[in-house]
């Protein structure tokens, strides 16, 4: 295995040289053809840091942990992808977690990460995580970024344009000539939810339609609770033409319900939901959705732990770029006459 001492031989410097470039300590003092020489020596002999060594020297770990509410959620795919990425790119490792198996009530975020394990926690709240879980690990000193979730502590945050992502979809409903629009949402206590609930009530009032009190649900974002939600809204004397779901995950318990009930998608009822995944394109009719910058949350989120994490300061951020988009599919289409 390749050392610091054949690295540094290789590029010609110094081992004091090359451990500083490696570990990408701010200002080092170099030339960027210096720099340059020593990545490509590093990665001509496969050099590998021994973290073990790394870490009784820094105190630091070199990694992180990332809190989901499942693993298996398409939705986060493309978040867990663009928090290793940029992990990998400041030489941090990420440990993956997830809540959804956790007993309601336990102190979930610091058992799964557990003591000195990380340098920092990046969490993307769950509906049955409360605000003490991130509290307690915030009032222990390690820096924490929550992800679409305002940080109740001292630690920073990254979100996304919720409501204008809602806004986007349900004005896409009313250009097509709905007007009796349904909604549903996350749990009340959401802040996701929250944002998305205004979206949607700000896209109505602007086109002056009427929003009914009986066609917003605030359920959750499971499938089974989308089921909830379309239920509610067949029973009503008038059902809504065209329907926003706030989480594609709820959007797939729709349309199995709406399927059911013997409800035609989109010839009776369209449905449009928030996030792009693969699942809303092999869905039957394929899920007309709005994609929001995922990947791009995730890179933002780990450089804000990173930041943290080297210079105490955090921030909450939202991440406006790339706007949120519409990806029509056959889900939507004008009201029946």
């Amino acid at each position: 295995m390749a050392t610091l001492s054949d690295v540094a031989t290789r590029a010609g410097v110094s081992v004091s040289a090359v451990s500083r470039v490696l570990s990408d300590k701010p200002g080092v003092r170099v030339s960027e053809a210096t720099r340059q020489r020593i990545h490509e020596a590093a990665r001509e002999l496969n050099y590998r840091p021994n973290f073990t060594a790394r870490a009784l020297k820094s105190s630091r770990t070199h990694a992180v942990g990332l809190v989901v509410p499942g693993v298996t959620n398409a939705i986060f795919a493309e978040l867990m992808r663009g928090v290793e990425e940029e992990a990998s790119s400041k030489d941090y490792m990420v440990l993956i977690a997830s809540t959804e198996r956790l007993p309601e009530g336990e102190e979930s975020i610091p058992r799964l990460m557990g003591e000195g394990r990380v340098d920092g926690v990046l969490v993307q709240f769950g509906d049955h995580l409360s605000g003490d879980d991130l509290r307690t690990v915030t009032d222990s000193g390690l820096p924490v970024i929550s992800i679409n979730t305002i940080n109740p502590g001292s630690g920073g945050s990254v979100r996304l344009e919720d409501e204008a992502g809602m806004r986007l979809a349900t004005e896409h409903l009313i250009e097509l000539g709905h007007t009796r629009i349904g909604y549903a949402g996350g749990v009340p206590t959401s802040e996701s939810g929250q944002r998305r609930l205004a979206g949607f009530l700000e896209a109505m009032a602007n086109a002056k339609l009427t929003v009914e009190p009986e066609l917003v649900t605030t359920f959750g974002y499971y499938p089974k609770q989308g089921a909830q939600a379309l239920d509610a809204m067949a029973e009503l004397s008038t059902p809504p033409t065209a329907v926003v779901v706030a989480n594609i995950n709820a959007a797939h318990g729709v349309l199995s319900e709406a399927r059911r009930l013997g409800i035609r998608v989109p010839e009776d009822m369209s449905i449009v939901a928030m996030h792009d995944t693969w699942t809303a394109e092999i869905a039957w009719p394929p899920l007309t959705c709005v994609r929001l910058p995922l990947y791009e949350l995730g890179r933002a989120a780990m450089a804000s732990l990173w930041e943290n994490i080297n210079s105490g300061t955090a921030e909450d951020r939202i991440i406006a770029d790339p706007a949120p988009q519409l990806v029509v599919r056959e889900s939507t289409a004008p009201p029946a006459r």
